[in-house]
């Protein structure tokens, strides 16, 4: 390993950080624990909220992080990946972090931690992003972090935290290369974060997944609380009620409304309503009002976010196959009736093909675009395949050209919808951010 020049200026520092993005994964602790010990343990600090799962797990976080800061409480989340800007990653109290700051962050995480500019690294992306994110929220003084994990559990970085309450969001097949090709194995990855007398929190999982975080539970001697029969969120009596009640560990709160789309959020609100429970036992409570506020007021990008025009625009990050079966549910509830112009890309390690056996029947036409990765799958690879199951789908260059086929393919009425990768749909938020416009077509 050899030295290298330190960065002197932010700008320089947040340049460092993105040279390490192809650094790829590899898990284990011992170089996140160096790293935080030579940054005096900020992670000691505060308490922190740790949130592992497949799938649910970003919204989550973010209904826990809003109900925290209506409270009042200082909330720091750390979220990945990002869609547009890495600073989407590190935020208090809803605000990202601004480039500036971030720069500073990373500077100091540097002095104190010169070895972290060596070459070769010795953190990869994510990891330095954790340090820098555990840091900035120490500085920032937060009262509590609420962490999502970025690959597994166990070994992941975020497993370095000391968390009052953990929670599992539902476990499905992801990253098997590095997880396990069964639900058991990966289960076994999600249950690495339950600690020894730190409550656990699960929505309901499949039964080989609800075994094997039940025996971590018992083995760690962590509390375990069950979506389905330890708390749930039930639609209100009546017709046309659109509101839940939540049936909690001690409490009940009437008439919430979970502000995400889909009715799936319905699961994640439950979970982070469960885990706000505990952390009132743990010091923090959060009255009735303010969970109400934070439940309605949340919001999460690229997930069912709706941009508004003709035709309408959804964003879905959906990028595996029980993803995918959510995103259609949650269609035919939210636009019954309407035809579907797809744009769809997707990674190389990722299950495609059950992924498109879900969305392709349901879609008037797609159109299939490679990704702003190393680790795109070239539309020609899967056109033939995506044709059995959609006769117009159609190969692009590019997501402009396959975001602009989409639009012109819909007709009144339509929708067009974006899925397959987060890569994806931050390339199209970058596009509208860069004044992409939709392309005169027959509906104006």
């Amino acid at each position: 390993m050899t030295g290298a020049a330190l960065p002197s200026t932010g700008a320089q520092a947040m340049l460092w950080l993105e040279a390490l993005a192809p650094s790829g994964v590899r898990l284990g602790l011992d170089r996140v624990h160096a790293a935080l010990r030579a940054v005096k343990s900020p992670e000691r600090d505060y308490p922190a909220v740790h949130v592992a799962g497949t799938n649910g797990k970003g919204s989550t976080c973010a209904f826990i992080a809003a109900c925290l800061s209506a409270q009042g409480y200082r909330v720091g989340l750390y979220t990945s990946p990002h869609l547009v800007r890495v600073n989407e990653r590190f935020k208090v109290n809803g605000q990202d972090i601004s480039d500036a700051l971030l720069g500073q962050r990373l500077l100091e995480v540097l002095e104190l931690y010169p070895e972290a500019a060596a070459d070769p690294p010795p953190l990869t992306y994510f990891e330095a992003g954790t340090v820098a994110a555990l840091w900035h929220f120490s500085r920032e003084q937060v009262d509590v972090a609420v962490l999502e994990t970025g690959l597994g559990g166990r070994l992941d970085a975020t497993a370095a935290a000391r968390p009052l309450v953990t929670a599992v969001t539902p476990v499905s097949f992801d990253h098997m290369d590095y997880l396990g090709h069964t639900l058991s194995a990966i289960a076994g990855e999600k249950a690495g974060i339950f600690k020894a007398g730190v409550p656990a929190v699960s929505a309901r999982q499949p039964p080989e997944v609800l075994a094997v975080l039940e025996r971590v539970a018992r083995e760690v001697g962590a509390p375990f609380f069950l979506e389905g029969r330890d708390f749930l969120l039930v639609p209100e009596a009546g017709e046309g009620a659109k509101t839940f009640h939540y049936r909690g560990l001690k409490s009940a709160l009437p008439k919430l409304w979970p502000g995400l789309p889909g009715g799936h959020q319905v699961q994640n609100a439950a979970v982070a309503l469960a885990c706000l429970e505990l952390l009132g036992d743990r010091g923090l409570p959060v009255a009735p009002a303010h969970a109400r506020e934070g439940l309605a007021g949340a919001e999460w990008p690229g997930r069912l976010e709706t941009l508004d025009g003709r035709p309408p625009v959804v964003l879905d990050g959906a990028h595996n196959p029980a993803a995918v079966e959510t995103l259609v549910a949650a269609l035919a509830t939210l636009y019954p009736g309407r035809r579907v112009h797809l744009v769809f890309g997707v990674l190389a390690d990722k299950d495609r093909r059950p992924m498109l056996r879900t969305l392709l029947p349901v879609c008037a036409s797609a159109h299939l675009s490679p990704l702003p990765s190393m680790r795109s799958l070239a539309p020609d690879r899967y056109l033939a395949e995506a044709r059995e199951l959609c006769p117009k789908a159609f190969a692009c260059a590019s997501v402009r050209e396959a975001l602009d086929g989409a639009v012109a393919a819909a007709g009144a009425g339509d929708l067009v919808l974006c899925a397959g990768s987060l890569f994806l749909v931050g390339q199209v938020k970058r596009l509208v951010e860069e004044g992409w416009k939709r392309a005169p077509g027959p509906l104006d």
